[in-house]
């Protein structure tokens, strides 16, 4: 999409972490960014610091009656919304599957996998109607790949996200609308501690064992950026994890060859 034709971007998440850093990078390019997000409090901050092309907005992305709201209102102000960012999220709580409160694994449900599903019921179709538009999906490499323990449900979300972008892309090319899915690594944000107080677990909940960031989440925003410019499927910031999914791959393939000398 050519960034410079598109006019208001709308990034879930967007108050801190990735999405404030899709959020600069897209209004560096000239556009106006509505920022939503469930911390009104993240939101003032950031709007303070802030010019008048980019606006705030409360949102939680289980509430479907909400984002028909926020969709309303954003785009009374801004205009039709060009660019849409899927990126709320819950980070690994760091449960292994075996051991995952029920009320838990559906809260990741609800926020990583439905989260991202009501904003793409919210906005495709009119996308679709007026045949421009590109909606980018943040999943993340455990969505590629699994690693190691305490991704369980996270896991699930991001493969979740991964198939629900590769299907829309699918369908909304040929309406001249294009679909990314966002599959990162790890990052400077404040996810992890901020998604353990939405579980309702105590500070010193147990967090899976991360290594450290390579990226800065305004590194990550000029990735997607360009990825949005040259309609990318997939967007990959940290190409050095290739060759754990490709192991993935490789045992993908082993399992067809042996299927086919059977």
């Amino acid at each position: 999409m050519d960034l410079g034709q598109a006019r208001h971007a709308f990034i879930t998440g967007g108050a801190s972490g990735i999405g404030l850093g899709i959020a600069d990078a897209l209004a560096d390019r000239g556009l106006n960014v509505t920022i939503a997000d469930i911390d009104e409090s993240a939101l003032s901050a950031v709007l303070a610091e802030r010019s008048s092309s980019f606006r705030g907005q409360r949102l939680d992305t289980r509430d479907r009656d909400a984002w028909a709201r926020a969709k309303a209102e954003a785009e009374t102000v801004f205009g039709p919304v060009d660019i849409l960012v899927n990126n709320a999220g819950i980070a690994p709580i760091g449960h292994q599957l075996a051991d995952e409160d029920p009320a838990t694994f559906d809260l990741v449900i609800a926020v990583n996998l439905t989260g991202v599903f009501n904003g793409v019921a919210a906005f495709a179709a009119e996308m679709r109607s007026r045949g421009r538009g590109h909606i980018v999906n943040t999943a993340s490499l455990a969505g590629l790949m699994v690693n190691a323990p305490g991704f369980g449900t996270y896991g699930i979300t991001k493969f979740g996200v991964v198939a629900m972008s590769e299907q829309l892309r699918v369908e909304l090319a040929q309406h001249g609308v294009g679909v990314s899915v966002l599959c990162p690594g790890y990052v400077q944000t404040n996810i992890a501690r901020n998604s353990v107080r939405m579980a309702g677990k105590v500070d010193g909940e147990v967090l899976p064992v991360l290594p450290p960031a390579e990226l800065t989440s305004r590194e990550v925003g000029e990735v997607v950026a360009e990825a949005i410019e040259r309609d990318l499927p997939y967007v990959i910031s940290h190409p050095g994890s290739w060759p754990v999914v490709e192991s993935r791959n490789e045992g993908l393939r082993h399992a067809f060859e042996q299927a086919a000398r059977q």
